[in-house]
């Protein structure tokens, strides 16, 4: 019964037996002259013709990573410094912490679209501000969110931004696994990381533009065509492309079974709300606002019962400071106190989801009557 897929996943058949593989046939070094490096690089080209024909774009503009952080933070790193002081950054306001806190330490004017009443960011704002506004160094938008799971319109915006002639970045992490992920190569920038999807954590990867001379997130050895040093992580690598394939073939279950699930609570507790009730959100997420108790007394009571959730971003937790996520949705510091996420697998059935509805619903039940008991213990 886990449902905090959002966070991370477990690793998949695939993605395990690819792993075995290759650390045990190919482990040698891919930058080395001899015939096994040669066979250990023939699969790192493999890999990377694989995931570039998944994503719609060449294979050279890829270049493989630690995971979506390294990547999201070494391109707003490098945007601010190759466009030189004063340049404008723009984002959504929920953008990934990893896309975030580089932008608000950078020293450059950082600029937060709108969203709109659905919490979806307005492209129409974008193209009136790319308009009217001094030269932009980068504009970052992730396709989905990883808290409400709330779709963002990322074709939309890269072509705006493509008829500018501005930079554009896509965090996907959400998305690759979840939606198709064809088409992303028309975004300058895309990152996204392998756990997320039945990978290994500790493997991702960065689509760069065609023309990424001197684009470098870290300068050392000249691998990943001097992008980024290091030896390649050759088994990781061979095992994420196998999962996101893998994870492509599973049928494709819809919205029905969560929004059941969120039907049933709204009716036996009310008072529920569902942030971002009114957008297009990934089939997998529901972000629910609780009528009253703090989410960790729930969270609690629903771990004691085999449910596995989350407060929000697991990149947040327990840091005591508001979501900027929830607080763009217009939440309170009270109200985020109560909002649950339950995010599923792609194997999740409508009876995992009914049964973690009736686990809700016994848990409000015993959280009411401890509730009611305090009351009635306290001294007149």
């Amino acid at each position: 019964m886990y449902f905090d897929a959002n966070a991370t996943t477990p690793l998949c058949d695939a993605a395990r037996e690819t792993w075995l593989r290759v650390s045990a046939q190919h482990w040698h070094n891919a930058s080395g002259l001899y015939r096994e490096a040669g066979a250990a690089k023939r699969i790192l080209e493999e890999a990377r013709d694989q995931l570039a024909e998944l994503l719609g774009t060449e294979p050279e503009r890829l270049v493989f990573t630690s995971g979506a952080t390294e990547a999201n933070h070494g391109i707003i790193t490098h945007h601010l410094k190759a466009s030189g002081p004063g340049r404008e950054l723009v984002l959504s306001p929920v953008e990934h912490p990893s896309v975030r806190e580089p932008a608000l330490h950078c020293g450059s004017p950082l600029t937060e679209m709108p969203l709109d009443a659905n919490g979806i960011p307005d492209p129409g704002w974008l193209e009136h501000h790319l308009a009217d506004s001094p030269p932009v160094a980068l504009v970052s938008v992730m396709a989905a969110n990883n808290e409400t799971g709330i779709l963002h319109p990322w074709e939309a915006l890269q072509e705006i931004c493509r008829s500018r002639g501005v930079p554009f970045h896509c965090d996907a992490a959400q998305w690759i696994g979840k939606e198709i992920p064809s088409g992303l190569g028309a975004c300058d920038f895309v990152t996204g990381c392998g756990h997320k999807f039945g990978g290994p954590k500790g493997v991702g990867f960065l689509l760069l533009p065609e023309d990424s001379r001197g684009f470098t997130l870290s300068r050392g050895g000249p691998q990943e065509s001097r992008h980024r040093a290091g030896t390649e992580d050759v088994p990781g690598i061979a095992a994420m492309v196998a999962a996101l394939e893998d994870r492509l073939r599973l049928p494709v279950s819809g919205s029905a079974p969560r929004d059941a699930f969120e039907a049933t609570l709204v009716s036996a507790l009310p008072g529920t709300r569902t942030v971002g009730v009114g957008a297009p959100r990934l089939d997998n997420t529901s972000m629910i606002l609780l009528p009253r108790h703090s989410n960790l007394r729930w969270l609690t009571r629903l771990s004691q019962r085999g449910f596995a959730l989350s407060t929000g971003s697991a990149c947040s937790a327990g840091k005591g400071t508001p979501s900027h996520v929830m607080a763009a949705h217009g939440l309170s510091p009270e109200e985020m106190g109560r909002v649950l996420r339950a995010s599923a697998l792609p194997e999740a059935t409508s009876a995992d989801w009914q049964a973690l509805a009736e686990a809700f619903c016994e848990v409000a039940a015993e959280l009411d009557a401890g509730h009611r008991h305090t009351e009635t213990s306290l001294p007149a």
